[in-house]
């Protein structure tokens, strides 16, 4: 039987320790967790015997976090490296990242964060080589861009591959804009997406940067997966899909293609039934809000005798969505949030009659 990966956990607050402790023992890998209470005592431990994993806090008495990493990366060069912490500070962000952690996350504050920070640690302790890109999960770029828009963060990635660097703007959650050498938009985003290693950085937001990409980053990574595929073949290509699916695989994941989608959602009217989704990390509870949204409409309909209901448009800050029925099915869209609702409307009905063809 395999020995147990250990994990050392590193905060001052011991109430934290526990909770985290509690977190940790949720993984499928089920690592041993020793903890220390200062960043003296981590250092102590790491030169006593063999971790596969720190996991540490940024403020902390005497020895902060970022000191105790730059020891660590120093000392522990194969050591995954991980700051947990409640500090949403981009300059505190750059300084780890630049230090060489592989994994900046704040404190979790629901069960999607925490399954999401999970399944990160996991990646990072089932890393066999030393490939890929210095960061997050030592991954490709494909998980690293989708780690940052699943969290809705806003930041620029500057990516390096040997004498060549390219830019990525994400905003809210969307890729907006890349530069690689005199590549600009969609072309230079494909094309950094090609390197299979290097080291990225990660730069404070850039708000005000003109919007050059409109499509959905799922749609974009769909896209950059079918070139890499036709370009150098299915073997190149293959690395990707264990992430993202290829086009070709349900019409459903047609619809994620649409200029401006973000996900796309079919479900059985009925509560028990199926459902099948792209794009979304949480598609049970989509399903049930779409459900419940659409059976609510309906009834406000007949109750005023507005006629047949079509279409349900929601406008939000951080996504628009849509739903529409087809006999017994509901289609679900989430919209990028700088469309408007005639656009919603009119790219909904696009959507069902493609979907329904």
């Amino acid at each position: 039987m395999p020995e147990r990966q250990k994990i050392l956990l590193v905060d001052d607050d011991q109430d934290l320790l526990d909770l985290y402790q509690q977190i940790l023992a949720q993984m499928p890998s089920q690592p041993e967790i020793v903890t220390a209470g200062n960043g003296a005592r981590a250092v102590t431990l790491l030169e006593a015997e063999p971790f596969a994993m720190l996991i540490c806090d940024l403020r902390m008495p005497r020895m902060d976090g970022l000191q105790v990493l730059a020891i660590v990366r120093r000392k522990y060069p194969q050591l995954r490296t991980v700051v947990l912490t409640s500090v949403l500070d981009e300059e505190f962000r750059s300084r780890a990242y630049a230090i060489g952690v592989d994994l900046f996350w704040l404190k979790p504050a629901n069960e999607r964060d925490v399954r999401l920070f999970i399944e990160c640690l996991e990646s990072l302790l089932n890393r066999e080589a030393q490939t890929g890109f210095r960061g997050l999960q030592n991954k490709s770029l494909v998980d690293i861009i989708q780690l940052e828009c699943l969290s809705q963060n806003s930041l620029v990635l500057r990516i390096t591959n040997g004498p060549l660097t390219g830019k990525i703007w994400i905003q809210n959650g969307e890729v907006i804009d890349a530069t690689a050498e005199d590549l600009a938009g969609e072309i230079a985003f494909k094309g950094i997406l090609t390197w299979k290693t290097g080291s990225f950085e990660s730069l404070p937001a850039d708000p005000e940067h003109p919007r050059a990409i409109q499509k959905s980053y799922n749609a974009l990574l769909l896209e950059t997966v079918q070139a890499i595929d036709e370009s150098h073949g299915s073997t190149e290509g293959a690395e990707f899909h264990g992430q993202i699916e290829s086009a070709e695989a349900l019409p459903l994941t047609m619809l994620t293609r649409l200029d401006g989608a973000e996900f796309a959602l079919v479900a059985e009217a009925d509560a028990a039934g199926h459902a099948d989704s792209r794009g979304l990390e949480n598609p049970e509870r989509t399903t049930a809000w779409a459900r419940q949204t659409l059976q609510r409409f309906t009834a406000l309909a007949d109750r005023i005798h507005a006629g047949q209901l079509q279409q349900v448009d929601c406008l939000g800050a951080q996504r628009h969505a849509s739903i529409a029925r087809h006999g017994e099915t509901i289609l679900c869209m989430g919209w990028n949030n700088h469309l408007s609702a005639e656009e919603i409307r009119e790219r909904t009905r696009k959507a069902l009659i493609q979907w329904a063809s």
